[in-house]
């Protein structure tokens, strides 16, 4: 691409707003009364990737190891290398700010989420995660029986969770209020097959379910689970209530970004059967979580890298070499393109994004059909004190029943003092209304009214003030949050066969290579990729 143009497509980059409103007048005078922003993520930057060509840059800097990507998989690798020694190494991001879909913003009343906001108590066996969870002050110590002891400040402060149901907020999240003996004698038997689950091993005497993804049992009777959807799966089992379908439906939504009916029967089972944690002061259920949710973490995993980790940086072309990998990239501020020579490159980047640096057309066409990126909308909500419905006082999690969104979180909630002069709500949308292709489309036109309007009708139903409460609304819209774990997808050979090392010098790193978008799993995608360079020093 020569200069000229650059500059001229990216002119006013960092503030272009989308183009189409598909609100109309009325929704639009309403909720253009609350100020607020679309804040990113950076689409169009990331899209001159896909829609022009660059020249190549005409230096190289040496670095031994270069990470792109500057999520969970790149920070925990880049974190790894350093801890083993391995200090020559930088790690690009197109971002502002380093976390990819664990990203987090904060106002002067509290940090907040943009992404994922909790983990849950982790699997005693992952022991590079807990002990990457004792540096970060996280677990503070061990009991008698060797169970880790989590900081209570960590542990989800009560209430938990609530769920806006037939007029009444209900404790928990599992569908109780106003259902009748059938009804709830469905969750029973839901609940018996997710036990049974739970603690099967398959005939090679791994668990069936387990994290990561890739520790799980490969028995071809619990295999044949990833061959049907979730709903097959539960016609099959006769769970057919309305009640028992929307929560399975809003659990498979809210891990995967994926209805009931399109998700893995296999996925679905393991969001509920591969959770076995143990502490001394926690259940398996129970979850951690900070004002900023996973950005905390993300925190934590970048302590050792000062200085190694540039923002604002496109990659553009990723390359074999006679000394190892040539990597392109521009730098979006100064828009100056620079290149970069590597023993090694690791990238933590979606595997579509990968194609497209490597300008492998046969792993584009290997994606076709396998791997699709849901789009989400998350906001955050600044608000003064709500009017509530009757039942469960005000939670951390907030969900209503029947809302085609996941309710919201209170960024709050984990604070210490009682009085809060504001509150910052979290407010997630996982835009499965249409395929991931239309949905995403329609999320690049809309304006920020029509975004602040979505969300004020949601949560007018639970907060009928929200309009006259609400001082403002940011929107972050995530174009391909996470790969979709359709049916053949995580028992297909396509997922293994991508994530290949090419030439021993180019390594994957990515939660859409193991096809379940959780934090552990992004962890160990980054430790992996790490380990085999280690193995080669």
């Amino acid at each position: 691409m020569k200069r000229g143009e650059f500059i001229r497509l990216t002119a006013g980059m960092a503030v272009v707003a989308p183009l189409v409103n598909a609100c109309d007048g009325q929704k639009r005078n309403a909720a253009k009364t609350i100020p607020g922003k679309i804040v990113g993520a950076s689409a169009a930057a990331g899209h001159l990737l896909r829609d022009h060509a660059f020249n190549p840059p005409s230096e190289f800097e040496t670095k031994e190891v270069v990470i792109i990507g500057a999520g969970v998989s790149g920070l925990s690798a880049a974190r790894h290398l350093v801890q083993q020694g391995i200090e020559d190494i930088v790690v690009l991001d197109l971002e502002a700010h380093p976390g990819g879909n664990a990203a987090s913003g904060g106002n002067a009343f509290s940090k907040y989420p943009w992404g994922a906001h909790y983990v849950p108590v982790p699997n005693n066996n992952l022991t590079d995660y807990l002990a990457f969870l004792e540096d970060a002050k996280v677990i503070t110590g061990y009991d008698q029986a060797g169970l880790p002891v989590y900081d209570e400040f960590f542990l989800c402060h009560d209430p938990e969770e609530r769920l806006y149901i037939n007029g009444h907020w209900q404790e928990g999240l599992v569908p109780n209020f106003g259902l009748n003996a059938v009804q709830l004698a469905e969750f029973k038997t839901f609940f018996k097959f997710i036990n049974h689950f739970k603690n099967l091993k398959g005939a090679d005497g791994l668990d069936a379910f387990s994290i990561p993804v890739d520790t799980s049992s490969r028995d071809e009777s619990l295999r044949a689970l990833d061959r049907v959807t979730m709903k097959e799966w539960m016609d099959n089992q006769n769970l057919s209530s309305e009640y028992i379908r929307w929560y399975v439906d809003y659990c498979t939504r809210d891990d995967f970004g994926t209805p009931f009916d399109q998700v893995s029967a296999w996925a679905g089972i393991h969001y509920f059967a591969s959770r076995k944690g143990k502490a001394a002061n926690a259940q398996h259920n129970d979850v951690l979580t900070w004002e900023n949710g996973n950005g905390f973490l993300i925190d934590e995993l970048r302590k050792l890298l000062d200085g190694k980790i540039n923002t604002g940086a496109l990659a553009t072309s990723v390359k074999t070499s006679a000394n190892g990998v040539k990597i392109s990239y521009l730098d979006v501020a100064s828009r100056q393109l620079k290149g970069l020579e590597a023993k090694h490159c690791i990238m933590a980047v979606p595997q579509f994004v990968a194609a497209r640096l490597l300008s492998d057309t046969g792993r584009g066409k290997a994606l076709a059909g396998h791997f699709h990126y849901v789009p989400w909308m998350v906001a955050n909500l600044t608000v003064k004190e709500l009017h509530e419905r009757s039942g469960q006082p005000a939670s951390w999690d907030n969900v209503i029943y029947g809302s085609p969104s996941l309710g919201y979180v209170d960024a709050t909630h984990q604070q210490v003092q009682q009085r809060k002069e504001r509150r910052n709500l979290t407010y997630y949308l996982p835009l499965t209304h249409a395929s991931p292709e239309v949905a995403r489309r329609e999320a690049y036109r809309a304006e920020h009214a029509f975004w602040a309007e979505k969300v004020l009708s949601d949560l007018q139903r639970v907060h009928p003030d929200i309009r006259e409460q609400t001082e403002r609304i940011d929107i972050m819209l995530w174009g391909h949050a996470m790969a979709q774990p359709r049916p053949g997808m995580v028992h297909g050979d396509v997922r293994k066969t991508l994530a290949n090392s090419i030439g021993n010098a180019i390594h994957f790193a990515h939660t859409d290579l193991a096809g379940v978008s959780i934090f552990e799993e992004g962890f160990y995608q980054g430790l992996n990729a790490a380990k085999k360079i280690l193995q080669q020093s």
